[in-house]
């Protein structure tokens, strides 16, 4: 396996970063991940244009976006594969101790690993901890990950592949790694950004390829919406069957199914859209 780090190719087992990173030391980075189907990587501009955001946001050097996608396709073109993960790193460098940054410069990474097709459906949780949709970090892709990694970690110990999230004001507002999309009487619903969540990829496909509204939902639409989705770059639109102890018998109903329909089509007609 062959990753790119900081300007060429290395071997997955000799690539090195220093431990004074400062992604590792203070989760000072950011990051993307792309699918890519047969060596080729799906909606890539759309994700180093957000890669690009979220450095501005978290005030770190604009990316050099035409290094990132050199990075991209080398690795794309090293470890040729069906379906990957590839994993696009972006941290403040190497730095001193604590959370001021050094003057050393930005750490790139790019990384893929193989992955298999999601099922059609999966099971859903909710957790008590909240999204703040005033934090000086929402909105960004950060590596600053804990609290996805604590809640997937109760929703893998209650047999469900995610946890959903409402924010400060009892909004729904998105899963740890997925934005969650309601139907109401036929009607696709997600949360707006302004909720907290973030602006996602397949998200973002999903509201102009289907009509899907933006609405500010509370968390209990999730007792009583007639079917539930996920989307996210690896499960593209999945439907949830079971909300921990609600099940959505037939999963994926007739609204999600031509979602995933839409969904598949029109990223099979366009690997950059």
């Amino acid at each position: 396996m062959k990753i790119w780090l900081n300007g060429g190719l290395q071997d997955l087992e000799t690539a090195r970063v220093s431990v004074l990173d400062h992604g590792l030391t203070v989760g000072d980075g950011i990051f993307e991940t792309v699918k890519s189907v047969e060596g080729r990587p799906f909606a890539l501009t759309r994700h180093l244009d957000r890669l690009a955001r979220s450095a501005r946001g978290l005030g770190l050097p604009e990316p050099d976006l035409d290094e990132v996608r050199a990075a991209c396709a080398a690795v794309l073109d090293a470890n040729p594969m069906p379906l990957g993960r590839l994993r696009i790193t972006y941290t403040g460098g190497l730095s001193p101790l604590g959370s001021d940054r050094g003057d050393q410069g930005p750490t790139l990474i790019a990384a893929l690993g193989e992955v298999s097709r999601r099922p059609d459906s999966t099971a859903v949780i909710t957790v008590p901890w909240t999204r703040n949709e005033r934090g000086a970090l929402t909105g960004l892709k950060t590596t600053s990950y804990a609290e996805n990694v604590v809640a997937l970690a109760r929703a893998s110990e209650q047999g469900a592949t995610e946890a959903l999230f409402a924010n400060t004001v009892g909004q729904l507002c998105e899963g740890t790694g997925s934005n969650v999309f309601v139907v109401l009487d036929g009607e696709i619903h997600t949360p707006p950004v302004a909720s907290g969540c973030l602006a996602g990829i397949t998200r973002a496909l999903t509201v102009d390829w289907t009509g899907a509204r933006e609405s500010d939902l509370p968390l209990d639409v999730l007792d009583r919406a007639d079917e539930v989705f996920l989307t996210s770059t690896l499960r593209d639109v999945q439907a949830v069957h079971r909300i921990e102890g609600r099940e959505l018998p037939g999963a994926p109903g007739p609204v999600t199914a031509k979602a995933m329909r839409i969904f598949g089509e029109r990223a099979a007609d366009d690997l950059d859209p």
